[in-house]
Formats: C-alpha cells, sequence, structure tokens
C-alpha cells in the first residue's frame, strides 16, 4: 500500500512517537510505501533540522536518510489551481495524484477538508492505523 505522509505526521513520528510512529514503523518493516517529491521531502528536512536543534537526542538524519533510499519518489508538478484552503498543502494532492496513490495521511485540517478529491482519501493518522494496520495485527 502506497500513502503521501503529511510533514507533521512524519515529524510526530519521529519526535513524539504515537500512531505516527506505528505508521514509520510499518514503513521500516515493509507494510507500506511512502511517497515523496522533493518538495515534500526538502519540507521534511527544513522542519526537522529545526526540531533537531531542540532535541538533540533525536537522530533525524538516520530517518531521511532511510526514506532518500527506500521512498518511492515521484514529479508532482503544482496544481494548475489550489485545491486546499492552505496552498502549501496541495504538494501533498500533487504528489498522491501524480503517483497514483489514493491516500494522504496526515493530521492537517486544510487537507482533511479535501478528502475524497479526484479520489484521494485523507485520514489522520490514528484513523489509518484503524483501518489498515491493526487489521494485520
Amino acid at each position: 500500500m502506497k500513502i503521501v505522509f503529511d510533514t507533521n505526521v512524519f515529524i510526530s513520528g519521529v519526535f513524539f512517537g504515537g500512531p505516527p510512529y506505528q505508521i514509520l514503523d510499518a514503513w521500516r518493516h515493509g507494510t507500506i510505501d511512502i511517497v515523496l517529491s522533493q518538495e515534500i521531502f526538502d519540507e521534511y528536512q527544513r522542519i526537522a533540522t529545526e526540531l533537531s536543534r531542540r532535541f538533540k537526542e533525536v537522530d533525524i538524519s538516520t530517518f531521511l536518510d532511510l526514506l532518500a533510499v527506500n521512498a518511492i519518489w515521484v514529479y508532482a508538478p503544482k496544481l494548475p489551481f489550489s485545491v486546499s484552503t492552505d496552498p502549501d498543502d496541495d504538494k501533498f494532492i500533487s504528489c498522491a495524484l501524480a503517483s497514483r496513490t489514493k491516500l494522504i495521511v496526515s493530521g492537517d485540517k486544510h487537507l482533511l477538508d479535501v478528502s475524497g478529491f479526484r479520489g484521494v482519501e485523507v485520514l489522520t493518522p490514528r484513523a489509518f492505523i484503524e483501518k489498515y494496520i491493526k487489521i494485520k495485527s
């Protein structure tokens, strides 16, 4: 199963645990595939670097290196119009559409509000775990 992972979920999984960490763990074990565009990865790096300064015990470079090598990379052009009320979130929709990925995992209200756009479902981390991961446990 392929998913696009919103930045807030990736960062939460690396730094804080909970359902976002469970999703990262499922990815590390090959249960799911994470799809990335360069724009999303750049945002991951930028936010992670900022947080690394405050949480020095977390080695974010390991996660970023794993993603760089093991994610499914796709060229995701800018959408011709804004889908989300927060245009910064459109990169996740663009990535999903470009890769034919039907699922974005996000806690962002703006993305959750556009769930269903062109067949792309947006689920919170907890909803994703309950629907796709716990079934396999």
